[in-house]
């Protein structure tokens, strides 16, 4: 490409946006890759930029179009659900807006390719889908040349929410409720929608084949839940194992858990929103985008039966939802731990220092700091922010109470219940917990 467009990736850190960027690159396009926070793994190039693209307003991002002399912005933004740090009106309405204000103010002519949902908009019951279909009519008034994607479930070779939630389920004999396991779900593999937007980045900006387009990108072969969890099971070995659904009510409490856990910062795939856009189903037509572009879209067989699970993929999957059951577990053990010592077995506690020969009168205070101590980890565990300060204060905490009771009190090491040497492992779980923390 003797004059590579330059092509702008809002949300390059997700799922879509980060196969998009590397792939328009090994294209022969000069993608920018721009988000909010990267992964050291993820600054692959010089053009990897970290900025808090959400709090531009829109002089600012006309002078980032032009100073990068973009030609295509493709907005992959998108939050699921509103919580601490998420605002789904924010991200998929407001953005926008301030987005086409900037490129009609950038003095370019710039084409923006907005990754949207599949389905209609009578159907649409979240603030997720709502939102994603105000910004879709702010697009579609702004004059702005325009292409909006809607692409259906995304199959890529990472995993992230969604997608990683039916790797673990197709790793565990376990389905979800027979409803939901029917309903249609339309995939797509990210590679078509890399392909499609090098389509149409390629195409003259009065390219009337490629402006104010609305398509559905996905499969034409008709998938259910089933279907798609299935795919994943042939390719992870467990196709034969026995299946147990769970019931309705599971999947409701999960999706209230997951809610509670969004509160605190984590980002897990099983939210309210999450699990109504699951019973929505995923559909569309792509007869527009097939024969715009002539692209023919992987099916689901080619996408995942190409690609036999590796021992990476199989470990991934099944530690997935585990995940949360360790975290889950540390916090509740450093909360109630402390919990105990301090207001249930206060006195067994303070006693079991005073058969050691402690002075008395650091008895009390030397109890009730570390049963403090003890919540406060359980607490800084729970939040997200915080989790890793926490499990490694966890870890310390833990070491600390071994070297000290070896040097003051050797005898509990042998006492008939263990307390000490199960620490042992609780340490290990720590490290394990520590180590699983990136998302991305």
């Amino acid at each position: 490409m003797m004059n590579p467009r330059t092509i702008l990736v809002l949300g390059a850190s997700g799922l879509i946006g980060r196969f998009v960027t590397d792939d328009l690159r090994t294209r022969g396009f000069r993608a920018l890759g721009v988000a909010r926070s990267l992964s050291p793994a993820q600054k692959t190039s010089m053009l990897d930029i970290e900025l808090p693209i959400l709090s531009l307003d829109a002089a600012v991002l006309a002078r980032l179009l032009s100073e990068h002399a973009v030609d295509v912005v493709v907005n992959c933004l998108g939050v699921l659900q509103d919580g601490p740090g998420s605002d789904t009106g924010a991200v998929h309405r407001d953005f926008v807006g301030r987005l086409l204000a900037a490129i009609a103010d950038s003095g370019r002519a710039i084409r923006l390719v907005h990754i949207s949902i599949p389905g209609a908009a009578a159907a649409d019951r979240t603030a997720f889908a709502t939102t994603k279909r105000e910004a879709e009519r702010l697009i579609a008034a702004s004059g702005v040349a325009h292409a909006i994607l809607r692409p259906g479930f995304v199959v890529a070779p990472s995993a992230y929410g969604g997608s990683a939630m039916l790797r673990a389920l197709a790793a565990f004999p376990l389905d979800l409720p027979d409803k939901e396991m029917a309903t249609p779900f339309q995939p797509v593999a990210v590679e078509d929608i890399s392909a499609t937007i090098a389509w149409l980045a390629a195409r003259d900006i009065d390219d009337v084949a490629a402006n104010a387009v609305s398509w559905d990108l996905m499969q034409v072969e008709p998938v259910t839940m089933a279907g798609v969890i299935g795919e994943f099971r042939l390719a992870f070995g467990t196709a034969g194992w026995p299946h147990i659904a769970m019931p309705s009510f599971m999947l409701d409490l999960g999706a209230k858990i997951g809610d509670l856990a969004s509160h605190l910062g984590w980002m897990p795939p099983m939210r309210s929103t999450a699990i109504a856009e699951l019973r929505r189903g995923v559909r569309g037509d792509a007869s527009a985008w097939l024969a715009a572009t002539g692209i023919a879209p992987k099916t689901l067989v080619e996408t995942i039966g190409r690609h036999p699970a590796t021992i990476q993929d199989k470990w991934f999957a099944r530690l997935f939802l585990v995940k949360a059951l360790i975290l889950a577990s540390l916090v509740s053990f450093w909360l109630v731990s402390g919990f105990i010592a301090l207001f249930v077995s206060y006195r067994a506690a303070a006693g079991i220092l005073s058969a050691h020969n402690f002075p008395p009168v650091l008895v009390d205070p030397i109890t009730i700091c570390t049963s403090l101590m003890d919540m406060s980890i359980g607490a800084l565990i729970a939040f997200r922010r915080t989790a890793a300060i926490g499990l490694v204060a966890g870890i310390v905490a833990s070491l600390g109470y071994m070297v000290g009771a070896a040097i003051l009190t050797p005898d509990l090491w042998i006492e008939p219940l263990g307390a000490l040497v199960k620490t042992g492992p609780a340490i290990v779980l720590m490290l394990v917990a520590l180590l699983m923390l990136d998302n991305r």
